[in-house]
């Protein structure tokens, strides 16, 4: 390109040099100096014409053979469109690729800016949100699905990990919906269609309670003939009867505990979050628990009770009697006699925190993280007989779910367990008592 320049300069000044020479010759130097300018110019202009023509796309191909500059200007500029258009098929074809590849994915994928608007869709966005290409580009996304919880879900910003919802364009359809951040602010939006899913829970939870409405009846009544027959005098029925009795009343009476619990998970599961909330005496509550669990544990235990009476908690009275009543009660349980449970009921950093720790047998760390599982249980025999249903501790995950509460577990095998519920401040309230603690 340098030595295009130096070409063109002497270009230049020969064409100079020409003119006046020329011109002196003639008598005519600043006219045929201003002719030479002049046709110069031209050329240029000429040049310009046609470069504009070639980028504006009106002439295909090579912009044209010229000499000197101008012939490496137009080279420079074809390798130039030739490189970008090589890059523009390549990324044409990665864009291609990439749109069939999310087109063929199953999830729903919509390419949110910053502030929430449409700027790509897949094909089965279309199907899920029923989106339509020549209306709804760069509109918001949340003007578009108006169902209350995802406006709330969009309004912030996809602070939930995810949420579920029916389709907008088809009530059949349950969404489980979340947003990923990346780029430069712009947002990932992925919905998955869950209606399988949905469905299967659904039979589940149908399944659950019709079976346990079909067992109730009949278990009662076995119950009560067997508590008539085992009150009847000892020589009524055969000695040898009263032992089989014992059983088949424990049995039966396992069985009803089980029903129980199973129509209680139903109902936490399938009732909405709405709680019949109202400011429970907690410490009253716990006086219940621990007399009921020293019944339970036929007074072979040490049962503890450290309370703050002052500190009271908003929710559901007969919920939270579930949930402190099983915990107290597994420690009776699982603490062998004259074992040590301690109980307590205090606030710690605006917090009210219950903590029920015991002397008891133990849990292995790799049992910790299944124990709210549905008949999840560590020792299925020692489980057995000592009366639980397996379903303790999932309602409990329920219950506390339903309160804003969080559940803890420590536990070290041969030397007991600690069992520790933290409600949110925003749960609590202070009454004044005389007997602050007992």
């Amino acid at each position: 390109m340098k030595r295009s320049w130096i070409k063109e300069v002497w270009r230049l000044v020969v064409l100079l040099l020409a003119a006046l020479l020329t011109g002196l010759l003639v008598g005519q130097v600043l006219w045929l100096l201003l002719i030479a300018v002049t046709a110069y110019l031209v050329w240029h202009i000429r040049n310009l014409y046609e470069l504009e023509r070639w980028l504006s796309g009106k002439h295909k191909g090579y912009p044209g053979e010229r000499g000197g500059l101008w012939g490496d200007v137009n080279d420079a500029l074809y390798q130039m469109h030739r490189r970008n258009n090589k890059r523009k098929k390549r990324l044409s074809s990665i864009l291609s690729r990439f749109r069939k590849s999310t087109d063929a994915m199953p999830d729903a994928t919509v390419v949110l800016d910053e502030q929430g608007n449409i700027e790509w869709w897949n094909r089965e966005s279309k199907r899920i949100f029923g989106l339509k290409s020549s209306l709804d580009a760069g509109q918001p996304l949340a003007n578009l699905v108006r169902t209350p919880e995802f406006v709330e879900f969009m309004r912030s910003g996809g602070s939930q990990e995810r949420i579920e919802m029916v389709s907008p364009v088809d009530e059949d359809i349950h969404l489980s919906v979340r947003i990923i951040p990346y780029g430069n602010k712009q947002r990932l939006l992925v919905a998955r269609d869950i209606t399988r899913l949905h469905q299967l829970e659904q039979m589940r939870q149908d399944f659950i309670a019709n079976v346990s409405h079909e067992l109730r009846t009949p278990i009662t009544v076995i119950s009560g003939y067997l508590e008539a027959l085992a009150d009847e005098p000892v020589d009524t029925p055969p000695v040898e009867w009263k032992k089989t009795l014992t059983v088949m009343q424990k049995q039966s009476q396992r069985m009803e505990d089980i029903v129980r619990d199973l129509l209680l998970l139903t109902r936490l599961e399938t009732e909405s979050q709405t709680l019949r909330e109202q400011h429970v005496n907690v410490s009253a509550l716990l006086d219940m628990v621990r007399d009921n669990a020293m019944v339970l544990g036929h007074n072979q235990q040490q049962v503890t009770l450290e309370m703050d009476r002052t500190l009271y908690l908003k929710g559901s009275h007969d919920e939270l009697y579930s949930v402190f009543s099983n915990l107290v009660n597994n420690a009776v349980r699982y603490t062998p006699e004259d074992g040590l449970i301690d109980l307590s009921w205090y606030q710690k950093d605006g917090k009210a925190i219950f903590s029920v720790r015991d002397s008891g047998i133990g849990i292995a760390a790799h049992n910790i993280v299944r124990l709210t599982e549905r008949f999840y249980r560590v020792d299925v025999g020692r489980s057995r007989d000592s009366g639980g249903t397996g379903l303790g501790l999932a309602i409990v995950k329920h219950i506390l779910n339903r309160h804003q509460a969080e559940l803890g577990i420590k536990s070290t095998p041969g030397k007991g367990s600690t069992f520790l519920v933290e409600f949110p401040a925003a749960r609590t309230r202070e009454v004044d008592d005389e007997n602050q603690r007992t």
